[in-house]
C-alpha cells in the first residue's frame, strides 16, 4: 500500500504538487517528515527565522537551468536559520517550474559552502531543537533531490560539514581546482544529520562511506572522481586568464543532459528516480506510466516526423 501511494506521487506533478516524486500519505509534499513524527514545521520555521543573515538567491533563465546560490559570503556560505527557511521555499518554486529541465547549486564569492551558522547552532542546542532542524533540512534536501530537474553542485573552494551533505542532495558533482569537499561532522562531535550520510553510501558505497566520515577526509577533485563522488573537475578557476567562467563551464557540462524539450527531460530524470527509489517491480510499472506521458506527446510526434532513429 506504501509503495502503491510513491508510485502514484511520482507520476502526479500537477501545479499543485510539491515534489514529483511518489510518496507514502504521511510524506506529503515529498517530506520524510511530518506531524506523526512530532515535526511541526511552522513551529521550527519560527524558530529558525529568528537567525537572520545571508539568503538562497535563485535564478530561472529561459533555457530551462536555474542557478541557486547559498550567498552568506561573511561567514563562508554556512546556514543561517532564515537561509534554512529560503532553502525550502526555493525548492517549492522550483517543484512548480514546468519549464525547468536543470539545476546548478553554487556558492557565492567563491567557496561554496560551510554548513550551519555556529550562531544558530548553539542557540539551538538542545536536542530537541537540534532533532527539529534536522528533520526540517532533511526534507528540504530530499526534496531537492527530488526535483524532476537534472542538478549538479558547483564546487568551488570550500564545502564543509552541511555543505558537503548539501552536494549530495544533487545528481551531480563539478569541482574547480583546489577545492575540497569534508564531511567535518566528527571533528564537532557530530554526524551528519541533513541525509548526507545516507545518500553518500548511495553514491560511494560504505566501505567510502566510513573512510569520509570517520577520517573527516579532505576529499579533492582527483580523489573526488576516483571514488565516483564527483563526476567532473573544471578548467582553472573563476580568475584564471583564459579560462572560461565557472557558471558557464558548469552549464555547458549540464546542457549535455538538458538539451531537448522540458517534458522530456524531466520524464527522464523521473523514471531514473524511481529506479534508484522504488523497487524493481513498483519500479517497472512507474517508467510505463511515465513512458505513456511521453508517448505520443509533441516532442515524440515531432521526432518521428523529423527524422528516423536508424539514420
Amino acid at each position: 500500500m506504501v509503495l502503491c501511494a510513491l508510485r502514484q506521487q511520482v507520476l502526479r506533478c500537477s501545479s499543485h504538487c510539491r515534489t514529483w516524486a511518489r510518496l507514502p500519505q504521511r510524506q506529503r509534499s515529498g517530506c520524510v517528515y511530518s506531524s506523526i513524527h512530532g515535526f511541526n514545521q511552522d513551529e521550527i520555521k519560527e524558530k529558525l527565522q529568528a537567525f537572520h543573515g545571508g539568503s538562497i538567491d535563485l535564478l530561472k533563465q529561459d533555457s530551462g537551468i536555474a542557478v541557486l546560490t547559498i550567498n552568506n559570503p561573511s561567514r563562508m556560505n554556512a546556514f543561517s536559520g532564515s537561509m534554512m527557511i529560503d532553502l525550502e521555499e526555493r525548492v517549492s518554486q522550483l517543484e512548480n517550474w514546468p519549464e525547468g529541465k536543470g539545476l546548478i547549486v553554487q556558492g557565492a564569492a567563491e567557496t561554496f559552502c560551510s554548513g550551519s551558522d555556529l550562531n544558530a547552532v548553539r542557540a539551538i542546542s538542545n536536542q530537541q531543537d537540534g532533532m527539529k532542524m534536522c528533520m526540517f533540512m532533511q526534507n528540504a534536501l530530499t526534496r531537492l533531490l527530488r526535483l524532476p530537474l537534472i542538478s549538479v553542485a558547483l564546487v568551488e573552494g570550500r564545502a564543509l560539514g552541511g555543505g558537503a551533505e548539501l552536494t549530495t542532495a544533487c545528481d551531480f558533482r563539478l569541482m574547480a581546482a583546489g577545492s575540497v569537499i569534508q564531511f567535518v561532522h566528527k571533528h564537532m562531535g557530530l554526524v551528519p544529520g541533513w541525509g548526507g550520510a545516507a545518500r553518500l553510501v548511495h553514491l560511494v558505497g560504505s566501505q567510502n562511506a566510513l573512510k569520509l566520515l570517520g577520517g573527516a577526509v579532505k576529499v579533492d577533485p582527483e580523489l573526488g572522481v576516483n571514488i565516483g563522488l564527483v563526476d567532473g573537475v573544471l578548467e582553472g578557476h573563476q580568475k584564471a586568464e583564459g579560462a572560461a567562467p565557472l557558471l558557464q563551464q558548469a552549464e555547458n557540462w549540464l546542457s549535455r543532459y538538458t538539451k531537448g524539450p522540458a517534458p522530456v527531460v524531466q520524464a527522464v530524470k523521473k523514471v531514473v528516480l524511481s529506479g534508484r527509489e522504488l523497487p524493481l517491480s513498483e519500479a517497472l510499472r512507474t517508467e510505463k506510466d511515465i513512458f505513456g506521458t511521453v508517448w505520443g506527446a509533441p516532442a515524440n510526434l515531432e521526432a518521428l516526423a523529423s527524422k528516423s532513429k536508424h539514420k
